[in-house]
């Protein structure tokens, strides 16, 4: 499986999304954010899928900000873990796909929210 085909792949997980968020796209690389700045005056990334040089990143924010969202991760897609948000692949399996759809539909949920939390006093 080559990179594009599994960025292909992963970049329909947040298609969903982009009616809702500001999208920022170029080849190898679609990112979704808010679309006003909400955190030190600046929009606030909600997911990005981009290849890079020895896979491709899956990044989830909300999953930063919810232990409870990282802890419901299966073990096959914790394999594929770097850090406390991003998932990075070489090849990418339907049974990635269908979790990670779940996961971003659960963080997108909690992100809704987020605008109101991060300015409140």
């Amino acid at each position: 499986m080559s990179f594009d085909e599994v960025f292909a792949a992963l970049k329909p997980v947040l298609t969903p999304y982009a009616g809702r968020l500001s999208v920022r796209e170029k080849p190898g690389e679609y990112h979704l954010e808010t679309k006003t700045a909400i955190y030190k005056g600046r929009p606030m990334m909600f997911a990005a899928v981009r290849t890079g040089k020895a896979y491709v990143s899956f990044h989830l924010m909300p999953i930063y900000m919810n232990p409870k969202l990282q802890a419901s991760i299966s073990s096959e897609l914790k394999k594929r873990m770097q850090g406390k948000s991003c998932f990075n692949f070489t090849r990418v399996e339907p049974s990635h796909i269908a979790e990670l759809k779940k996961l971003t539909k659960a963080g997108f949920e909690q992100f809704k929210n987020w605008p109101a939390q991060l300015t409140a006093p």
